[in-house]
C-alpha cells in the first residue's frame, strides 16, 4: 500500500529530479557531436528520432539509370528540431535529417506481391550549423565509418535542394506531415511555390 503525499510541492519536487534526467538524455540521443578534425559523428540513435517519411526508387535526375535493385529511404529527423517545426514551420540551428537507405526485397517469407524493406545501404546527413557552414547548411555520407567529412559544396546535392527545396533547403514537399503545417505558416520557399505553380497552373 502506497503512503499518499500531503504536499503538491513535495511531489513537484520529486519528479523535478527525473525531468532533468529525462530532458538531458533526449539531448544527448540528438547532440552535433564533431571530431577534431571537423568530422561529423555518426548518430547512432537515429532510430529513435522522428520517422518523417519513406520513398521508395526516389530520383530527382530524369535521365538517371536506375540500377539493377529496388532501393526504399526513410528520413527521421531530430526530436528537438521536429518540435520548433512544428510551432514555426522552419528549421532551427543544429537541426539533422538522415537519410537512410534500404535495399528493397520482393521474396520473402509470406510475401506474394511488393516490395519490402532489407538491409542498410547507406546513410546521409543533412545538418544545420550556421556557425559552421557558409551556406548554414551541410551534407555527410556515412558508409561503414562512424565519422564523415563533410560533401563539398561543389556537389550537385546543394544546388538541388537551393532550387527546389520547399522549406530552408529541405524537401518538405515530401513530407506530408509537416508540408502543410509550412503551408499554413507562410514558410515554403518562392521557389518552390513557383515551381509547384508552374507544374500544376490550375492550383494558382
Amino acid at each position: 500500500m502506497f503512503m499518499p503525499l500531503r504536499s503538491p510541492l513535495l511531489f513537484s519536487l520529486l519528479l523535478l529530479p527525473l525531468s532533468i534526467q529525462q530532458g538531458d538524455a533526449t539531448k544527448h540521443l540528438s547532440a552535433v557531436e564533431y571530431t577534431s578534425d571537423a568530422q561529423l559523428k555518426f548518430p547512432e540513435h537515429y532510430r529513435e528520432w522522428v520517422y518523417l517519411t519513406s520513398g521508395f526508387d526516389m530520383s530527382y535526375n530524369p535521365s538517371a539509370q536506375m540500377a539493377d535493385h529496388h532501393m526504399f529511404d526513410n528520413v527521421f529527423v531530430d526530436p528537438e528540431s521536429y518540435k520548433v517545426f512544428v510551432k514555426t514551420g522552419t528549421w532551427p540551428d543544429k537541426t539533422m535529417l538522415v537519410l537512410e537507405v534500404r535495399g528493397a526485397e520482393g521474396k520473402g517469407s509470406i510475401n506474394q506481391k511488393g516490395d519490402f524493406q532489407s538491409g542498410v545501404m547507406g546513410v546521409e546527413v543533412h545538418i544545420k550549423d550556421e556557425a559552421r557552414f557558409p551556406g548554414k547548411w551541410a551534407f555527410f555520407s556515412f558508409d561503414d565509418g562512424k565519422t564523415a567529412k563533410a560533401i563539398p559544396t561543389s556537389a550537385s546535392c546543394y544546388s538541388c535542394h537551393s532550387s527546389h527545396a520547399a522549406v530552408d533547403t529541405t524537401f518538405v514537399q515530401f513530407y506530408p506531415t509537416l508540408l502543410p503545417i509550412a503551408e499554413s505558416k507562410g514558410t515554403l520557399a518562392p521557389t518552390y511555390l513557383h515551381e509547384t505553380e508552374t507544374a500544376n497552373p490550375e492550383r494558382k
